[in-house]
């Protein structure tokens, strides 16, 4: 394995019945070096009772949010929960935001899907002028603030850092003009170079510095140290694959569309609707190496390292084992 440091970031299942594990593995990554602990928030556990933990019991990783939306909370609940965050590590949040995708939005949260693109510039721009502690006015295309309350919250950073999950390229583009960081999806793997190259473009574009965007690995590097877990896995993952492609939103489908899946993902709907999931997954089978790496540790080393020369800057990891410090060993050489 080619000996040099590797930014990682791990996620982190969030689940108070599950504390101590959350809590011991945190403490490993600290350790280790891992980069970045992600906390997911969809409809099950919040994030950021999870990340208060990580705050409060690791000392140098980056705590993250992958994602949370930007409908259910203002951006002044935004802000106040992300600063308060930031303020109990020292400065080691990153704000992971996004828009979701409809079902989540209106079948949870009860809020109209509406103008995303325009919910997430606003969150942006208002959560760095909350935290800026300052008292300003604001009228966007949605939020009106008219003199605003300073914030009693003292984030450690003196600005956010704010990383943006888009999918098509006026999206992407707008994390060029205005995120710290970008968090792709269902890009496959052999595309991931010629969409950094177009988010640097953009950036440069936008009168910023072509590294101004840290970006994310679109896919996962997933250890498995039992041979006999492979074909299971692949399974989950394809499983995963056609639940996004066909019933989690237009915006999915037609991420899989501009990537050149238009065909395959048609099949995967038909079969969906005519024989179930199951079958739908079958289909999905062929296309889900292309979109991650699930093998050995030399083979997750060297898909990072083509990553990294695609111009990846931060990698996604999941080691599959239940002993802790089996866990925290394969992370470890990962790292180098």
């Amino acid at each position: 394995m080619t000996k040099h440091t590797r930014r990682i970031s791990v996620n982190l299942p969030w689940n108070p019945d599950f504390v101590d594990t959350f809590l011991s593995r945190a403490r490993l990554a600290d350790e280790i070096g891992v980069d970045t602990i992600c906390v997911i928030e969809g409809y099950g556990h919040d994030a950021f009772t999870g990340m208060a933990l990580l705050a409060h019991q690791t000392s140098r990783v980056r705590i993250a949010s992958a994602i949370v939306n930007v409908f259910s909370r203002t951006p002044a609940t935004l802000a106040q929960s992300f600063g308060t965050v930031d303020q109990l590590s020292g400065g080691r949040v990153a704000i992971g935001l996004g828009a979701s995708a409809p079902g989540a939005i209106e079948r949870f949260h009860g809020v109209k899907f509406e103008r995303p693109f325009a919910r997430i510039r606003e969150a942006v721009e208002l959560i760095r002028l909350y935290w800026s502690r300052e008292r300003f006015s604001y009228e966007g295309p949605t939020i009106r603030v008219e003199r605003a309350l300073v914030s009693g919250m003292i984030p450690a950073q003196p600005t956010p850092s704010i990383h943006l999950a888009t999918l098509n390229p006026t999206s992407v583009r707008m994390a060029a003009e205005i995120a710290d960081g970008w968090m792709p999806t269902w890009i496959p793997n052999d595309r991931a170079a010629e969409s950094v190259a177009e988010l640097r473009r953009w950036s440069v574009e936008a009168g910023r510095s072509s590294g101004a965007v840290e970006v994310r690995s679109p896919g996962s590097a997933t250890v498995v140290l039992d041979p006999e877990r492979q074909a299971e896995l692949d399974r989950g993952f394809a499983q995963g694959l056609s639940f996004f492609a066909v019933r989690n939103g237009p915006g999915y489908f037609r991420q899989f569309e501009r990537q050149g899946f238009a065909d395959e993902v048609a099949a995967m709907r038909d079969a969906w609707q005519n024989d179930g999931p199951d079958a739908a997954a079958e289909i999905a089978m062929e296309i889900a190496p292309r979109f991650s790496c699930r093998g050995s540790v030399e083979d997750c080393v060297r898909h990072i390292d083509e990553q990294s020369a695609a111009g990846v800057d931060l990698h996604q990891v999941s080691v599959d084992t239940d002993d802790d410090d089996e866990w925290a060993d394969v992370l470890a050489q990962i790292v180098g």
